[in-house]
C-alpha cells in the first residue's frame, strides 16, 4: 500500500467518523493543547526577534541571540541551573538519546548501563543499542506499583557502571520515584557514576531543583507542559563530558548541530512561565479531575484495574486503567466516536500493538496490559468534561465486551 493509498483511507475514515457534537481531549501524553499565551509569543517571535539565526553577525542575528538567551534564562531559573548547562534538541527523545549515546561515546572505560524496567523507549532503545556494542545493560525491577527496587540498584551499581538512567515520574503509570533515594543510592556507591533523569513528565509536576541535586543530566520536553512540540532540552551539569551524536553546522551550542528552533523555544519558555506562575492552581485542578475520573471508572465499571499507585505517589494528571476483556485499540476507536480522545497503554508501544513493557514489568497479565487505557488531565478541562467522559465509558465497555470472545465480566 502506497502513502497516497493510506492518505485516501484516512480521508475516508475521517468522513465516516465526522465531528462529534462534544469533544474531550485526554491524550496529552502523546500531544496536546498549547497555552494561548505561548502561541502568541511564538507568533511575535516569527515576526520579530526570533526570526533570524542566533549565530549570524548582523542586527537580526543579534536580536535572535538575545531572544534565545532571555528564554534560556527563564527555563534555567525554573530548573535551578544556568543557561550554559542547557542543550536544546527538538524533542525529549532526542535529549534522551544524546544523554545515553553521547556519554558512552565520550567514555571508554566503564561498560555498564543501568535503567529501570519501566523506562521510556527513548531510553531503552539507545541503551539496548549500546548492548550490541559491548556494553552490559541492567534493567532494575520494580514492584507491583512501579517503584524501583533500590536494593537491587545498590547491588548493581559498581566500578564498571557508567550511567544510571531512571525517570522520576513514569510517563505511562504515573509512579513518582524517590529522587533523592535514587541519587543517594548511586552516589554513595560510586560518585563517578553518572545519573540521568528522563524528567519530561516530571517537570513542573514535581519539585526538581537541579543545582546541588547530584543529577548529572536530565531531559525535558516542551509539549509535556503545554508548550509547542519541536523543543526538547538536555540539562548537562557543568563538567560532564559528552560527544555530539549528530554532525553538521554548529549554531550556538556544541552538542547539537543545526539552527535552534527559536520561536519554539520562546513558546516553551512562556509555558514554563505559565506553569511557574499558576502551578499550584493547575496541579490542584488536574489532581481533582484525575481522582474523579479514576473513582468514576473503577466505581461504575466492573472488571477495571488501576495501573500504578494512588494518591500523592502518583502524577497529578495520570489515569491508566485496564478494562478486562476489552481490546485497548478498540476502546480508543469506540470512545473517539463519542468525541473522547484517549490512547491505548503506552503511546509508543501501541504503534506496534505489543503489550506495554511497563505494564508487564508491574506484573500485569498480557490480556490486562492489552486492555489498558491511558488518559491525562490538563488545566484546560472542566468538571463537566469529566462527567461527560464518565457517561461514555460504561456503554463503550459493554459494546466491546459484547463482541469479545472472552467472558467473565
Amino acid at each position: 500500500m502506497s502513502p497516497s493509498d493510506v492518505n485516501r483511507d484516512v480521508e475516508d475514515l475521517l468522513k465516516f467518523h465526522g465531528v462529534p457534537k462534544r469533544e474531550v481531549y485526554l491524550d496529552a501524553e502523546n500531544s496536546g493543547p498549547v497555552f494561548p499565551e505561548a502561541l502568541e509569543v511564538m507568533r511575535m517571535a516569527y515576526l520579530g526577534g526570533g526570526r533570524g539565526h542566533p549565530s549570524i553577525t548582523h542586527r537580526i542575528g543579534w536580536e535572535t541571540y538575545e531572544t534565545l538567551f532571555t528564554s534560556s534564562q527563564t527555563v534555567a531559573d525554573a530548573m535551578h541551573c544556568v543557561p550554559e548547562e542547557l542543550v536544546y534538541t527538538h524533542s525529549g527523545t532526542e535529549a534522551n538519546n544524546l544523554a545515553i549515546t553521547g556519554l558512552a561515546q565520550a567514555s571508554k572505560e566503564r561498560k555498564k548501563i543501568i535503567v529501570s524496567a519501566i523506562e521510556h523507549l527513548s531510553v531503552m532503545f539507545p541503551a539496548e543499542r549500546l548492548e550490541e556494542q559491548g556494553y552490559r545493560v541492567v534493567k532494575i525491577p520494580v514492584d507491583d506499583e512501579g517503584f524501583v527496587d533500590t536494593d537491587t540498584l545498590s547491588r548493581e551499581t559498581d566500578e564498571d557502571t557508567l550511567l544510571v538512567s531512571i525517570a522520576p515520574l513514569n510517563h505511562e503509570i504515573g509512579v513518582m520515584q524517590d529522587i533523592h533515594a535514587i541519587v543517594d543510592t548511586v552516589k554513595d556507591k560510586d560518585e563517578g557514576v553518572m545519573v540521568h533523569f528522563d524528567a519530561c513528565d516530571a517537570f513542573c509536576r514535581t519539585r526538581l531543583e537541579l543545582e546541588n541535586s547530584g543529577i548529572d543530566m536530565a531531559s525535558f520536553s516542551s509539549h509535556k507542559i503545554f508548550g509547542p512540540k519541536g523543543v526538547g532540552v538536555l540539562y548537562v551539569r557543568d563538567g560532564t563530558e559528552l560527544e555530539p551524536i549528530i554532525r553538521g553546522q554548529l549554531s550556538t551550542q556544541k552538542l547539537w548541530a543545526g539552527v535552534e528552533n527559536i520561536p519554539g523555544i520562546v513558546g516553551f519558555a512562556k509555558a514554563v512561565e505559565m506553569m511557574q506562575k499558576n502551578g499550584d492552581e493547575y496541579l490542584s485542578h488536574m489532581t481533582a479531575l484525575r481522582d474523579r475520573l479514576t473513582d468514576g471508572i473503577l466505581g461504575e465499571i466492573e472488571g477495571t484495574l488501576l495501573n500504578g499507585p494512588m494518591g500523592e505517589r502518583r502524577a497529578p494528571d495520570n489515569v491508566n486503567i485496564s478494562f478486562l476483556n476489552c481490546e485497548g485499540e478498540a476502546m480508543t476507536v469506540e470512545m473517539s466516536l463519542k468525541g473522547v480522545y484517549v490512547s491505548s497503554g503506552s503511546a509508543c508501544t501501541s504503534r506496534v500493538l505489543e503489550p506495554s513493557h511497563v505494564l508487564l514489568a508491574i506484573r500485569r497479565k498480557y490480556e490486562e496490559a492489552h486492555g489498558s487505557i491511558l488518559m491525562k488531565t490538563t488545566p484546560f478541562l472542566t468538571d463537566d468534561d469529566i462527567e461527560y467522559v464518565l457517561t461514555c465509558f460504561p456503554e463503550a465497555a459493554r459494546r466491546i465486551r459484547s463482541l469479545s470472545p472472552f467472558t467473565g465480566v
